[in-house]
């Protein structure tokens, strides 16, 4: 299954989960649980762009159902970089093209404590759709001193 070109443009743009977490959730299994508290289970990473598919089982028929897609953002082109390299995240989206969440996993910002890490940043991505500016001063509230982090994690990669 290919990922329509669209789906580049949530780089970054959804919402943070960080901190408070239980090291068992440090895992990848872990991140795609906290993007999909629903689902049962998840396909190994697969396709191009590479990408883990989400699926709940229908208590009533027995069958799966699809609920959506994982991906990580340093694996998409063009790669977005903050000040200090990329920001690597898990994207979840659903099947209508709403964030279901982001993982921030590994980043090396000097500000990450105050621009992409905290929960108030991330509140304002809950339930975006993709098609979505997020435009930084416009639809995504900017933070001082980090507007180097801070566009990197909202800008779309389409169009660039």
């Amino acid at each position: 299954m290919r990922l329509p070109l669209f789906m580049c443009s949530v780089l970054l743009g959804g919402t943070l989960i960080a901190g408070g977490r239980a090291q068992a959730e440090d895992t990848l299994a872990g991140y795609l649980k906290r993007l999909f508290p629903a689902a049962t289970s998840f396909s190994p990473k697969e396709g191009t762009p590479p990408h883990y598919k989400a699926f709940a089982n229908d208590s009533r028929s027995g069958s799966q159902t699809f609920l959506g897609l994982a991906f990580w953002t340093t694996e998409l082109e063009p790669l977005e970089r903050g000040y200090d390299g990329p920001i690597k995240m898990l994207v979840g989206m659903d099947t209508k093209g709403i964030l279901s969440g982001i993982v921030v996993v590994d980043h090396h910002e000097p500000y990450g404590y105050f621009s992409v890490e905290p929960p108030e940043f991330a509140a304002q991505f809950a339930g975006k759709n993709i098609r979505d500016p997020f435009k930084v001063g416009s639809d995504v509230d900017a933070v001082s001193r980090a507007s180097i982090t801070i566009s990197s994690a909202t800008t779309p990669s389409v169009g660039k």
